[in-house]
């Protein structure tokens, strides 16, 4: 524990009240926006159109329950860590170091993979491409967020804005030309189970479990935003309940008439579903357009998570998981080390340049962090049902137990699409595992959450007083 606790805390202070439940909900959807544009369909590819749709229902269950529980928890634990500070209540320092770990590597690689992605559409619009303008785009972005929370969030609404416009115009554009024969193109293989709506088989089904989570990936990640809310245990559930509803309607727009105007089969190996499907139907001005617009759903997505690692790293580093130094927020109460350090990490993790490794890579750390997260619900429920909860699950434990199951299901479709993505990240898990127990177990700021909650806490009424 440190000599002066209330100094420690007051140099490491976010700016309360910034965000309202709208702006909250808008970074949800902002979070993922850009896996509406393209990524999902290749699940078309692994399982057919009908293997697809089964997959993508399991995992909007799957996040659906997931969102449930952690709006509860976001409501009685309001801190910026989000599922870490969730799990380290229920399952203490290791519990919440680990899942605060899969979150991060989710974070952390997510937005290097996407800006590959933005590299190549650049190169699509401009005829440029390559690490200066991967560079470009960190800069540009950690910038914006280097000005502060409520100037940020507002930038990255108007955004993911001009994304949602173009999945609407694109819905409606293809509307007209649905036809459901086109969504049963693809030719039935020998895999077992194998049908017209299951042309790989079940098999396929498992493998586009990873595809099907692109529509829904990184929601999670709206609690990390709670000590930056006007009024957290009101506005962190209705933000995350209301990213997910509207989540859902864009990915049943995309997943049915996408395919059902484009064809199953051309759309499941398509860069840009979206752009090939107005372009096959006649729509070419309106193709050209969403093309554009879709380079706005990678940034939203991108800047989001910025932000989002930005926070997660921040609470980790305040409670002493990692350096302390990293928590030390501006004069703006922006934490800038948080956002230039991990940022500099995803540059070179993007030299790489195999953007879909690395997306595998963060669905692993997800679909870890999901079921640490799922558990932690089950285990406050059980541990403390004195807990103040001013927003309760639905279905309760059945609820979140369902998000569990489903969470550990998706972690071996990973495996069955990408053994390789699966084992870099057990490879990440285990070097984090090791500097935890090693070093950082020794260095906390304190020694359960509550504890730390308590200094914050604190600290912020001794801020307020003078």
């Amino acid at each position: 524990m440190m000599s002066d606790n209330k100094e420690y805390l007051a140099k490491r202070q976010l700016k309360r009240g910034s965000a309202g439940w709208i702006l909250l909900a808008g970074l949800g959807v902002s979070y993922v926006i850009s896996g509406d544009f393209a990524g999902w369909n290749f699940g078309i590819a692994e399982a057919g159109w009908g293997g697809f749709a089964v997959a993508t229902v399991l995992m909007a269950v799957m996040y659906l329950t997931l969102v449930l529980s952690l709006a509860e928890m976001s409501a009685a634990i309001p801190a910026s860590g989000g599922g870490y500070s969730f799990a380290r209540q229920a399952m203490g320092p290791a519990g919440g170091y680990l899942t605060g770990l899969a979150v991060l590597i989710e974070y952390a690689l997510a937005p290097a993979a996407i800006v590959i992605f933005i590299g190549s559409a650049v190169e699509a619009l401009l005829g440029f491409n390559g690490p200066w303008v991967y560079a470009l785009f960190y800069i540009v972005f950690i910038s914006i967020h280097l000005a502060g929370v409520g100037e940020a969030l507002k930038v990255m609404m108007v955004i993911s804005g001009l994304a949602v416009f173009a999945i609407i115009a694109t819905a409606i554009a293809l509307f007209t030309h649905f036809d459901v024969s086109r969504l049963f193109d693809i030719a039935i293989t020998d895999a077992a189970g194998a049908s017209e709506f299951l042309p790989f088989g079940w098999y396929g089904v498992w493998a586009a479990l990873p595809f099907a989570m692109w529509l829904f990936l990184a929601v999670e990640g709206v609690p990390l935003a709670a000590e930056e809310a006007k009024d957290p245990a009101k506005d962190v559930p209705k933000g995350i309940i209301g990213a997910m509803l509207f989540l859902l309607f864009t990915a049943l727009l995309v997943v049915v008439l996408i395919p059902g105007a484009g064809g199953a089969s051309a759309m499941g190996a398509s860069a840009v579903p979206l752009v090939d499907a107005l372009n096959v139907t006649g729509n070419a001005s309106l193709a050209t357009l969403v093309n554009i617009l879709g380079l706005a759903g990678l940034v939203a997505s991108f800047f989001s998570i910025i932000y989002g690692y930005s926070r997660l790293v921040f609470a980790l580093s305040r409670a002493g998981y990692f350096p302390k130094s990293l928590s030390v927020t501006t004069s703006r109460k922006v934490p800038a080390r948080a956002l230039i350090v991990p940022g500099i990490f995803g540059f070179l993790a993007s030299l790489s340049g195999e953007g879909d490794l690395m997306l595998a890579m963060a669905v692993v750390g997800a679909t870890v962090s999901y079921a640490l997260m799922a558990l932690s619900h089950i285990l406050l429920r059980i541990k403390q049902p004195e807990l103040a909860r001013p927003y309760k699950t639905p279905g309760g434990m059945i609820t979140s137990a369902i998000a569990l199951v489903l969470s550990l299901v998706a972690l071996t479709g990973v495996y069955a699409f990408d053994p390789r993505a699966f084992l870099f990240t057990v490879v990440l898990f285990v070097i984090g595992a090791i500097y935890y127990f090693a070093y950082s177990s020794k260095h906390l700021v304190a020694h359960s959450a509550d504890e730390e909650f308590a200094m914050l806490a604190e600290a912020e009424a001794a801020l307020s007083a003078k």
